[in-house]
Order: C-alpha cells, then structure tokens, then sequence
C-alpha cells in the first residue's frame, strides 16, 4: 500500500498471514478470512480517501476554521484531546501558536508529575553509572574482590555447569550417535540415536532453563537488596519519560521537536555505553536546546558524551600528540579501544581485498607473533563525517574528503572521562566527572587546518573544534538542509523549493534560530493549504500519542506501550545508523505497518494494553444502562471524537460494510514483538544472534464477546486505523 493512494495486494497479504501463522484450525481460516477482507477494505479506503482528499484540495482554496485547528494541532502537536479544538478556539488560532513557541511560558505541572516516578531522569551520569550496573561486570568486580556473595557464585556454577551439559549434548549430535565409552566407542541404532538425543537434549534444557532462572532470581535479589536496578530499566524510565511527556504535555511543540531533534541527532542506544549517557543526552543537550539558536544545539551535540561514544570521537586522537605515551587509568582504557578499533579496521580492510587477488587461493593461515606491536592511535573520522553529511551540510553540502579529515584533525581531544565507569561504578564509586566531556589538550592536533575553505590557526585547542561548528551552523548548504528537513516534518513528505527557499532565507536571516524560523514556516502559505491538510503519515510514535490523546486515555508508559511503538517499527533510541528515522510516509506505511496498526487500534479500544487504559462508555452515556446500542450511531458519535466528523464518504462506507463483519481483538497476553522490538529485549537481556529477524504479524485469537461492549470497541479500532486518523 502507498500513501499516495496505491493499492494492496490482498493475495500477498494472506501470503503473508498464513506463513506467520503456521497451520490454521477452521475458526482462524475464517478469522484469517475476515482479516484479509477488513485488509483490503482499508486499504481500498487509503487509495479512495487519498483521491478524494487530492481532489478536494483542488476544489477547496482554504482550509475552514476547524481544519486549520486540527492540522495545527496536529503538526505543532500529537492531536487533539477532548475539548482542545474547542480551547483553542476559544483562544484564538495564531495566541496559540505563539505560546507554544515560548514553553517556558506555559506550565506543565501534570506532565512533570506523571514523570516524577521516573528517578533515573534526576540523575546525574555518575549516579546512574553506581545505580544501574549490568550485572555481568558486576559479578566479574566481585569475584576479583573476593566479595562474591554464595548465592551468587553458586547459582552462577550452576549456569555455567548447564551451559557445559549443553556442549556436551551438542557435540554427542554431531558425532553421529556415537560416543566414547571406556575409550571404546558405541554404536546405537539410529532410533536408540534418535531417542537419546532427544531425552539429553530435553533434560538439559530443562535443566539450563532452571539454572538461568534460578541465577536471574540470584541476580534480581542482589541487586534489591542493595538498591540496584539493571541497565535495561534505565531506558525503559527513558522511553516511559517521552511517552507521558508526549501524551500530557501542554508543551506539545516543545515535544514534537524533541522528537524531532533527537531523530536528527541520532543516538542508538544498543552501543556500549551509550545506554547510561542517554538520560543526560535527553535532559541535558537536546531538551534545552529545541527552539533556541541552531549553533548552540550544534555545540550541545558535539559535547554530548553520547554522541561523542557513539561516532567514537572520544577515541580519536593525533598519532603525533604529545599525550601519546600517557600510560594513566583514562590513558590506558583509550589505548585499549583503539587497539580493538585499529584491530576491527584492519580485519575489515582485509574481508575487503580485490576478488582477483583471492581467487582460488586459501586464505592463510595468520602466523602467532610473539610480541605484537602496539597499536598506533590515530584520528577517527566518524563523527567528522556524519557531522558534515547528517547535521549540518547534507550530503550535496560541497564538502571534500579533506573537508572531513580536517574536520577529524579538529575534534581530536574532544573526549569522555572514564566512559566505561558503569562497570565498576557500584563497587568501587567514581568521580562526579565520569561520563562527562573534558577536552584533553594532550591529544589533540594543534597543527594548522583549511575546513571548507577556511584557515583554522595553529595552537587554538579546543577553539578548533568550535570554529568548525560555527562554519558549519552559518553555512547556506545549512541553512537548505535544515529547512528542508523542518519543512519536511511540519509540511509535507516533499517541500516546494520555493518552501524550502523561504525557510532557509528566515534561518539564516535570524543566525539559525530555530523559533524564528518555525515561526516563518508556521505562516507559510504551504503550511496552511488544503494541499497540507492530513498529507503525512503518522509515525508509529506519533500515532500511539494521538489515539492515547483523541481518546482522552491514561496511561503509565510501562513497557507495553512502547512494545507496540516498537512492533510498529520504531523503537526509541533504537535506530543504529547516525541517519535516524525516515520522515516519509513510503516507509510507515506497507502490508505489515498496517496490520500492526490496526492490531494497536484494537487492543487500546479493548484495554489490553497493560498500563494504558480508554474508558469509551463515558462517550455514551446509553451504553452503561443496558439498552441496545445502534452501531451507525456509535460510528457517528466516534467519527466525531477521533476525527472530528472529517471523512471521506468513502471511508464512511467501509466502516459500515465492516459493522457486522467478525473481527477478533489483540490480547495483553499475547502480544508478540516485531523485528525492532525483539532486537531491542534482546539487547536487554544480554542476547545476540537472530531473535530480530522473527516477525509475528498475527490477529490474536481472542474473541471480543468477553468484551464490554464489543461493537463500540470494534468501532473505534477502525475509525483509528483509518486514513483520516493515520494522516495527520
């Protein structure tokens, strides 16, 4: 399906059904049946409504009073709650844009309340390094202490005597069913095979999964009776933090940008230590920098300790600094990250050699080497080169490889105090510098530079680094680039160049401040044509925010919630390119997002979302005294909720074709996680290998007569997984 109004295969999508389902009983054909026909009818109404909208835009010259309301509210924000398009009225259009310019004047004492529970935001980095150790690291510091608790160190051996029967059970399956005995071997039938592969198998992973349990409960009590939690809960309060902000915010603009920046500066947070610097990365350099001057949140970025982990620039250091042969404790854990990067580089470069060179020759055997020699450690351009082609210039900005290793040359020293303390930092404390950014003039490259055309003094240190940032923040191709990607996000999937023109003019003529330039963007007549009206595709972010939202729901922002974020496609901070996540409808918007997103519709109607709850009877009154509800009647009351009573006839038509329609509703238990998702728990628990490359695209069979009020649940399910809720 496209969102320009293409067409989905109702064959491909049952292809797609059946082998995610595996085999089917009569009841989940008829269900898969009745699944791929709501498939097809909503897609119809995407390709149907995108026609009419088209055509209607061409008709109307300007947008009513109400849709200005409604876009506003829903480009500056995550949508309308009950009464907001009435309050905004109230206070007229253009007061409300103004004051959404200027949060620091609007008071937000609910969506501070609601994240108060969260501790880890008032946290220093320090703190959470001592209070969130991974618990690996952890056991390791206290066995070298000696301070390895009993219950600890035997439920480990246990673990580790499970993992060795479980090598042993491997190593019987591949010798064929045969085994040594005395030193003699034994031959068994292959059915003798067959059944003692199988009991083996079976009692060891019975055993190992008790031994896993037992030494997690180990873990969990250790670390709770000594007032710890473990990494993966940090960024869970993370995620919860900007989804309650998200929801109950009166600084919705405030938090579309966070959204926004944070997405430009990318952060992934599956990157060593990058886990413990995300909270300080949130609070301290993207949130207070979000309307201000482009140059300061340029700055922020380029001192952030999570962006400096991330593109490794904290290793990047000259090869001829006069710190080089420093052997102290930040000194050594530096040496060591370039003697893997150095290692990993090479091994790459390698993989990497001319086909004709290998042909038909094996690869040789590398000879052991006595003494290796020390690794050299040199610049690392990563960050040097996203900084050019992702945050500032654009890819077709007119920079030059030389541009870049300059660039390089210039953040040499920009550094991390002991990035990796999270691993000692409960045993052994560390400094209130840890984890924060400290230039070390040592190794830095005091040699004169030319970035872009501009002659950067020897001797500067760390004035360096910020002459580039200050090149970079005022240069035009900036300018273009930033305006291209905030007309992008505010206007449409592609901006006139006239557009993108005029916001670039209104950055550059206010020096790159960010308000200003929204404030031009805002009153651009692009931004408020018919043309504009529900012409983007929510992100799966936004779209979880707004039902939340139109329904007037609460929710905690427990892990459930953004389990669905994450089966929709985009975990937060879980993005590993430095690009962060596309802003174009072509890639939210295909068989399986739609699937998910009418799944999502349908478990926060029927509250099967732990930690989320809509109460829809308060929308009819009629519904609580026990009289028959009248379907067409509840679409209507609903249609004028969530959308506002804004719809096409045509998707008015399928909802009703789909009234009487059996439909099935997703069950809190059995909430399977996506691609992203199952990375993402993966991650948490210390796993690697291909859990992220399942996929479970799946009704839940789950029947929707136990229920209360099935039909008004299945009436709001569609009405969000319609077009008109799903453009914004």
């Amino acid at each position: 399906m496209r969102a320009a109004g293409g067409s989905l295969s109702n064959g491909v999508e049952m292809n797609i059904f059946i082998k995610s389902s595996g085999k089917l009983s009569a009841g989940g054909a008829r269900r898969v049946v009745a699944l791929v026909s709501i498939l097809t009818l909503v897609a119809q109404m995407f390709a149907l409504s995108a026609n009419a909208q088209r055509q209607q835009s061409v008709q109307a010259t300007r947008l009513s009073e109400e849709q200005r309301i409604l876009h506003v509210l829903n480009r500056l924000g995550f949508g309308a709650r009950p009464g907001d398009v009435e309050r905004v009225r109230a206070m007229g259009l253009d007061n409300y844009i103004r004051q959404q310019l200027h949060p620091e004047s609007i008071a937000d004492a609910l969506a501070e309340a609601k994240v108060s529970h969260l501790p880890a935001l008032k946290m220093t980095t320090t703190e959470i390094f001592a209070r969130y150790p991974p618990p690996g690291a952890l056991l390791r510091r206290m066995e070298r202490r000696g301070e390895l608790p009993p219950e600890l160190a035997a439920a480990r051996d246990a673990r580790k005597q499970g993992n060795a029967a479980n090598d042993a059970d491997d190593a019987l399956k591949a010798g064929d069913g045969k085994a040594p005995v005395d030193g003699k071997a034994m031959t068994m039938t292959d059915e003798e095979t067959a059944a003692g592969k199988d009991a083996a198998g079976e009692k060891n992973n019975a055993e190992n999964g008790k031994n896993n349990k037992a030494y997690r409960r180990a873990v969990r009590d250790y670390y709770l009776k000594n007032n710890l939690q473990q990494p993966q809960r940090l960024i869970a309060e993370l995620q919860a933090s900007r989804i309650l902000r998200a929801v109950y915010s009166e600084r919705q603009l405030q938090e579309v940008l966070v959204d926004f920046w944070a997405n430009h500066f990318n952060v992934f947070m599956g990157k060593g230590a990058d886990r413990w610097l995300l909270v300080a990365y949130d609070r301290d350099t993207i949130r207070p920098n979000t309307l201000g001057k482009f140059q300061d949140l340029l700055v922020a970025t380029a001192q952030s300790p999570a962006m400096l982990f991330y593109l490794d620039n904290f290793q990047s250091v000259s090869p001829n600094a006069s710190g080089n042969n420093r052997t102290g404790g930040i000194e050594r854990g530096l040496k060591r990250d370039m003697w893997l990067f150095d290692r990993m580089f090479r091994r790459r470069a390698n993989n990497r050699r001319a086909p004709d060179a290998n042909m038909g020759q094996q690869e040789e055997t590398p000879k052991p080497q006595a003494q290796p020699k020390r690794m050299k450690r040199g610049i690392n351009e990563n960050y040097a080169r996203e900084l050019m082609e992702l945050h500032t210039l654009g890819v077709d900005g007119g920079y030059t490889q030389k541009d870049v290793q300059e660039v390089a040359r210039c953040f040499t020293g920009w550094t991390i105090s002991n990035p990796r303390a999270f691993r000692t930092a409960a045993l052994d404390g560390a400094s209130e510098r840890a984890g924060q950014f400290f230039f070390n003039p040592r190794l830095h490259d005091d040699g004169e530079k030319t970035v872009l055309g501009h002659k950067i003094p020897a001797g500067g240190g760390i004035r360096d680094g910020l002459m580039v940032l200050e090149i970079l923040a005022r240069h035009p191709s900036t300018a273009k680039f930033i305006a291209t990607k905030l007309a992008r996000r505010f206007v449409m999937d592609n901006p006139t160049p006239a557009l993108v023109e005029r916001t670039s003019a209104a950055f550059t003529k206010s020096g790159g401040d960010i308000r200003e330039t929204l404030r031009a963007l805002f009153s651009a007549p692009e931004f408020n044509s018919p043309a504009s009206y529900r012409a983007k595709i929510k992100t799966p972010f936004e779209l979880v925010v707004s039902s939340i939202r139109t329904l007037g729901g609460e929710t905690t922002g427990a892990p459930a919630v953004h389990q669905w974020i994450a089966r929709m496609g985009e975990p937060l901070y879980g993005f590993q390119a430095p690009t962060g996540y596309p802003d174009v409808a072509e890639n939210w918007v295909n068989t399986g997002a739609l699937l998910e997103r009418l799944n999502f519709g349908l478990a926060l109607a029927s509250n099967r979302i732990p930690g989320t709850r809509v109460n829809l009877e308060r929308f009819l009154p009629d519904a609580t005294n026990g009289s028959a509800i009248d379907k067409a009647r509840v679409m209507e009351r609903f249609l004028g909720i969530i959308v506002q009573g804004d719809v096409s006839a045509q998707t008015k038509q399928t909802l009703l074709k789909q009234l009487d329609a059996a439909l099935t509703a997703p069950s809190s238990s059995n909430v399977g996680m996506s691609t992203s998702a199952d990375k993402m728990n993966a991650m948490d628990a210390g796993q690697r290998g291909g859990v992220g490359r399942r996929r479970q695209r799946q009704m839940a069979q789950t029947d929707l007569s136990i229920v209360s009020h099935p039909e008004v649940v299945k009436v709001v399910g569609l009405i969000l997984g319609s077009p008109e809720f799903q453009r914004q």
